[in-house]
């Protein structure tokens, strides 16, 4: 029996502790979904087409890596793809606490789903989305943070 995992985010943009992630849970599943998914919360700063783009050149070297999108809940994308693990990255304790509620509540509406935690490795903890997208709104360069295959889409 395959073990599959999804790896749910807005990746708006993606980042390079968002790729170190990718990377290490793609070691642990024979097959990984990184997956876009539509928070109402969130608007998005690059059009959805774009992040699926830049997520398809960053791992396009990949095999076991797919890259989807969803608009649905996440618990129900998962029993869709016939996913039971989703993955999380962990930079510090606010992102801990916000992805442990998370957790439960996706494991009481599917008990069969197991949320699995990586932490963000040392150099990566101050790297966030957000933060990129500032740099960007004031014309800075990002290049240090994101993985080198979506500059082309910047």
């Amino acid at each position: 029996m395959e073990r599959n995992a999804l790896f749910p985010g807005s990746f708006d943009p993606v980042t390079l502790g968002h790729y170190d992630i990718v990377l290490r849970a793609s070691a642990l599943f024979d097959k990984l979904y990184v997956a876009i998914g539509t928070n109402s919360q969130k608007p998005r700063y690059f059009p959805l087409d774009v992040s699926l783009k830049m997520l398809d050149a960053t791992f396009a070297g990949f095999p076991n890596i797919e890259i989807v999108h969803y608009n649905i809940l996440t618990v129900d994308f998962c029993k869709k793809l016939g996913v039971n693990y989703i993955v999380r990255g962990i930079r510090n304790i606010s992102d801990f606490e916000f992805e442990r509620s998370l957790a439960y509540a996706n494991r009481k509406m599917n008990e069969e789903l197991e949320t699995i935690f990586l932490d963000s490795k040392p150099e990566y903890v101050p790297i966030s989305s957000t933060i990129i997208r500032d740099i960007l709104k004031n014309k800075g360069d990002i290049s240090d943070f994101v993985p080198e295959e979506i500059l082309e889409f910047i």
